[in-house]
């Protein structure tokens, strides 16, 4: 990009376009809808107040974020709040650029609920369907379970995404606190015989042996955050060889306390190291972010337009999107990097 302007950065950036591959539908959960969710149901045990919302949102660690998710998502009662909820987190997407996506959401929660799964799919299929026709947007959904609640919650979780789930479910993803993975290997293996890919959480607040686990146990075709990979020399190598894609969110990262700043954060290193690595929001506005101000983010973190421009292709890349969609979105990233002089 020969003009470096924070004007000519902006539009590139808004120009680029995007898939995200890590984000939460929970976690996309905007203050304002919250209050009014929380009203319509009448619950009186959440903040009241914007102000309150985004005091409530600073995170001591990452066990203090699950404890406010799983708190918020109490208001997510019936099929209208799911459709309100993806429609809103969908149209979101499609303002940024992002062509496609692939959303987690904390069905397991909502089970433990006593939420049908039913009720659960027909929201969030209403919202995206109805997006979708709005917008040049495809997204496809990831149920996941917290890996604290056990390997009982898992099977309730995958029985139900298999016997409600829509053609639209793509994976299947463990989330939570970051216990041992192998336990859940067995699972995973059931997932993947009925088609669901691997994305497991893995290596955002552990270290290697919660990513070897994932790849080993799990299948993982992909990893979600992964950064405390880079403490492996040997793990490094073997993503770098078999390009198994990490899916990393540094805002995350740094509002949960699993790095201590921007500055430490490894993405840098792990684009230097060859590694196929996605840029990602994860919780968007719990964490003060989108995926463009993750793409803001990574140029603060030293990353120039040509390396944005790589990430934009890594995410098209990592994703699950058919082959002809794959090679005409990289050929639009390509055009938008050489009209703004950011070819790499």
């Amino acid at each position: 990009m020969t003009a470096t302007s924070a004007s000519s950065l902006e539009d590139f950036i808004a120009a680029l376009p995007k898939v995200e591959l890590h984000v939460h539908l929970e976690g996309s959960l905007q203050p304002e809808t919250l209050l009014t969710l929380a009203d319509s149901h009448q619950l009186s045990d959440l903040q009241r107040s914007l102000e309150e919302i985004r005091s409530w949102y600073e995170f001591r660690d990452f066990p203090h974020f699950l404890e406010v998710y799983r708190h918020a998502v109490q208001v997510l009662r019936d099929a209208e709040d799911f459709a309100l909820l993806a429609a809103e987190t969908i149209r979101s997407l499609a303002r940024q650029n992002v062509h496609y996506a692939e959303v987690n959401f904390s069905l397991c929660d909502h089970l433990e609920r006593g939420i049908p799964a039913e009720v659960v799919f027909a929201g969030l299929e209403q919202g995206r369907t109805q997006v979708e026709a709005e917008h040049d947007i495809t997204i496809r959904w990831v149920p996941d379970f917290p890996g604290d609640f056990g390997v009982a919650a898992g099977e309730r979780t995958l029985d139900a995404v298999l016997t409600h789930g829509p053609a639209s479910v793509l994976g299947f993803s463990i989330g939570g606190l970051e216990v041992d993975r192998e336990p859940f290997a067995d699972l995973f293996t059931r997932a993947r015989a009925a088609g669901l890919r691997s994305l497991p959480h893995a290596g955002e607040t552990e270290g290697p042996d919660r990513v070897w686990s994932a790849i080993h146990a799990l299948g993982a075709d992909r990893i979600g955050h992964g950064i405390g990979s880079m403490r492996d020399p040997a793990l490094v190598d073997y993503l770098r060889e078999q390009q198994l894609p990490l899916d990393v969110s540094p805002t995350s990262n740094l509002c949960t306390r699993s790095v201590a700043s921007l500055e430490e954060h490894p993405l840098p290193r792990m684009l230097e190291k060859g590694l196929l690595v996605t840029l990602n929001s994860d919780d968007p506005p719990m964490f003060g972010t989108d995926l463009t101000g993750e793409y803001r983010t990574a140029s603060r973190m030293g990353l120039g337009p040509a390396a944005l421009a790589q990430l934009a292709r890594n995410g098209v890349q990592a994703s699950f999107l058919e082959p002809a969609r794959k090679t005409a979105l990289v050929a639009e990233i390509d055009a938008t990097a050489a009209q703004h002089d950011a070819a790499s």
